[in-house]
């Protein structure tokens, strides 16, 4: 569990730096006449389309279900699994770190019933600290061989499709040979030409330590490396846009983020390219159930992630974000991933066991911001 200093220290991290993240806004869905009760939106340009919901006193009487979730087509599936099912749904996106340290805060009185975001490490910490549902997989969908090998032994997380955490994004016009490894980084070709995410804000980032630092043979040899590379001149940054615009601005040349989000700044950008080095690290979307809820929210939760795995499901995730998280690895048999994005089987993977670094994650955060960013 983190500390009270550690979900402070996270919450001012995530306001002093990033002061519109991804996007905020709630998605409101009471069973009422006319469907969604509210809709609010604030932050980085997005939009967010309110749906009908049945207006039968059946779906009056549905229990709420409370949605954390820090993924481009959240607002798509929610809409779907709403009008699908009749399910009054409240949808929270954020940040992965601020949804994180919000879900922290309210341990003893949790307030939301599924979080969806990429990584698996925070998925096991919170398992380990019991606060997930066990022994529950969706009963729509058949999952891929990778698919399956992601779905931890006590069955306390849902994997929902993949991207790759710490692919390289670079400006063709400007870099004509980018690099092939994570030493290649150190040189000086690359000083001070290199940026990334803070871990401590942006979810998707933390895999990327926790897969260099497994690679390196541990902790302390990861720390290492990336003291070297700030020596470099390492830029940090909040999130993947903020990131991927000081590389359009020429303030770096390589971009460490999300590939998923790489390729989609292709689309306006066609100059920049995405390449990866000897092993990137796997980066599953993940969904967890609140084990604390009453019986009919855990029920309707399990609902939602039937929803996601089916055909239906998969196709609002493929179309919610289309220049963003759509462009993901599917893990659902029969989900085919856009013409953009490469083969999975291109390219080298990682996947730390988010068992063991589940539980590191606070602590090398905190270590990463107070160490590396400058």
């Amino acid at each position: 569990m983190l500390s009270l200093g550690h979900i402070s220290w996270i919450v001012s991290i995530a306001m002093n730096q990033n002061s519109k993240l991804r996007r905020s806004f709630k998605l409101k869905a009471m069973g009422l006449v006319g469907g969604i009760s509210a809709v609010t939106l604030s932050a980085c340009g997005s939009s967010a389309s309110s749906s009908a919901t049945p207006s039968s006193a059946a779906a009056a009487k549905k229990v709420p279900l409370v949605v954390y979730a820090a993924e481009g087509y959240d607002a798509a599936i929610v809409k779907g699994f709403q009008q699908a099912t009749g399910i009054p749904t409240e949808l929270e996106d954020h940040s992965t770190g601020t949804l994180l340290a919000k879900i922290s805060a309210e341990a003893n009185n949790p307030q939301w019933g599924v979080f969806w975001s990429d990584g698996s490490e925070s998925y096991a910490a919170l398992d380990q600290q019991k606060m997930l549902l066990r022994g529950f997989e969706p009963n729509t969908g058949t999952l891929t061989p990778l698919g399956k090998s992601l779905v931890p032994a006590d069955k306390s997380y849902i994997p929902t499709g993949t991207t790759i955490a710490g692919a390289i994004v670079y400006n063709s016009n400007v870099v004509k040979s980018p690099p092939t490894t994570w030493n290649q980084l150190l040189s000086p070709t690359w000083k001070g030409a290199v940026g990334m995410n803070n871990p401590a804000i942006s979810g998707p980032t933390y895999p990327v330590v926790a897969s260099i630092m497994d690679q390196k043979g541990g902790v302390s040899q990861g720390e290492a490396y990336f003291k070297a590379l700030a020596a470099n001149g390492l830029h940090v940054y909040s999130t993947n846009k903020v990131t991927l615009g000081a590389l359009l601005q020429g303030t770096i040349k390589l971009a460490l983020v999300q590939n998923s989000a790489g390729i989609g700044f292709e689309y306006t950008n066609p100059s920049l390219k995405v390449a990866y080095l000897d092993k990137s690290a796997l980066l599953p979307g993940i969904i967890g159930i609140d084990a604390k809820q009453p019986a009919a929210e855990i029920a309707e939760a399990k609902k939602f992630a039937d929803f996601v795995y089916s055909k239906a499901g998969q196709a609002l995730m493929l179309s919610g974000d289309p220049h963003g998280d759509s462009l993901f690895f599917p893990i659902i048999v029969g989900t085919k991933a856009h013409k953009v994005v490469p083969s999975l089987a291109s390219i080298p993977t990682d996947y730390p066991n988010p068992v063991v670094w589940g539980p590191r994650e606070a602590s090398l955060n905190q270590w990463f911001t107070s160490n590396i960013v400058q």
